[in-house]
């Protein structure tokens, strides 16, 4: 794969050549923008997250023209709870989540912005930003727009004063492969008193774990031994991946953009990767940041972003309050079986086709059962 050659200016330039960095590229493409793409890396670009797309990201990423053939991604619909011998799951409601590797994606988004005609300079670090544009080295590219897109640890979020939140909530989290046959057709979340355990199958003979916990020092292996039924499934099963490991944090930003320069993805605010919403928002971002460069109107970008993280910040906050509470654990899941309906209508809201105001009863009953329970 080789770098496009360097032009003098572009209209839109991304900082970041992720999925979240390719998702603004491509949107702003299709407006009809000239896009350019720098990333120190190379492509592939893995990435230790939990490799599963909710429904809510599918519509945004079928805008974007980005497919997956069958053999490269694992249908899943809909979710399980697992904790000290319980559990309880539902169907998503309409759509099914896909469950598929991160460098799958990379490769097919990265397809998809090269047949879109957008330049993109890989192995290219971007070293600053002025007036004029960004600057790669001693060359200044000038640009109409710029879009951060640069993760977590953003640099254009620093660049551009928007660095004004500290994260909160930090998790450690471990990601590996196995080869090994679906036993579910849903994602598997497993609780236990000090991490947890999460599952989706990425192809029909490959499944992703994740491991969470607020521990700084605990590791994969140690990890998978608080989940004897899910070390069960995996006893003998070949390790197809190096474990990578990640921080996971909260960071809610009060501005994502200032003058032409707008942040999308983790550079513009985290939610807890619990959710599994981290790349549904930044495809839904991407969708509407270009609509708002055609328009030349980030002020309505900021308005829109707010409400995109809305949801999924809730959606983490009522999950992790069972964080190392067993008890809670176990209560919530009996209440989950005694009434599946909350958690189907749990599910709804978490996948955005049903609101909060819509679930104030099922609240109501859920905080009686547990006082009762």
């Amino acid at each position: 794969m080789k770098n496009a050659g360097l032009a003098d200016s572009t209209e839109v330039f991304v900082i970041g050549g992720g999925p979240a960095g390719l998702a603004a590229a491509i949107a702003a493409r299709q407006h009809g923008f000239h896009v350019t793409v720098a990333d120190g890396a190379y492509p592939p670009i893995d990435k230790a997250c939990g490799e599963n797309l909710m429904p809510d990201a599918i519509p945004p990423l079928e805008q974007l023209g980005i497919s997956f053939a069958e053999n490269e991604c694992h249908r899943l619909q809909g979710v399980r709870f697992l904790s000290s011998g319980l559990s309880a799951g539902a169907r998503f409601p309409s759509k099914c989540a896909i469950g598929v590797r991160r460098t799958t994606l990379h490769r097919l988004m990265i397809e998809r912005a090269a047949g879109l005609g957008i330049d993109l300079l890989w192995r290219t670090p971007v070293t600053g930003m002025s007036r004029d544009g960004v600057c790669l080295g001693e060359r200044t590219i000038s640009a109409k727009w710029i879009i951060g897109a640069d993760g977590g640890n953003s640099r254009v979020r620093r660049w551009a004063g928007l660095d004004t939140s500290r994260p909160t909530g930090i998790r450690y989290g471990f990601r590996r492969h196995y080869r090994v046959a679906p036993w579910t057709d849903r994602i598997e979340l497993y609780w236990a008193r000090h991490a947890q355990g999460y599952v989706a199958h990425v192809t029909e003979d490959q499944v992703c774990i994740g491991l969470m916990s607020r521990d700084p020092r605990m590791r994969a292996d140690e990890a998978l031994g608080c989940f004897p039924e899910l070390k069960a499934r995996l006893c003998g099963a070949e390790i197809i991946s190096n474990e990578r490991g990640a921080c996971s944090v909260t960071r809610r930003l009060k501005r994502v953009y200032r003058s032409n320069v707008a942040l999308i993805g983790d550079a513009s605010g985290t939610v807890d990767v619990i959710t599994g919403e981290g790349l549904g928002l930044a495809f839904n971002q991407a969708i509407i940041l270009a609509d708002c460069l055609r328009l030349g109107e980030l002020s309505r970008y900021q308005l829109e972003h707010r409400r995109l993280m809305r949801r999924p910040s809730l959606m983490a906050r009522l999950m992790l309050t069972m964080d190392g509470r067993t008890w809670l654990q176990r209560r919530a899941l009996k209440i989950f079986g005694k009434r599946p309906e909350i958690f189907r209508r749990l599910l709804a809201l978490h996948v955005g086709e049903v609101s909060p105001r819509d679930m104030a009863l099922d609240g109501l009953t859920f905080g009686w059962e547990l006082l009762t329970t």
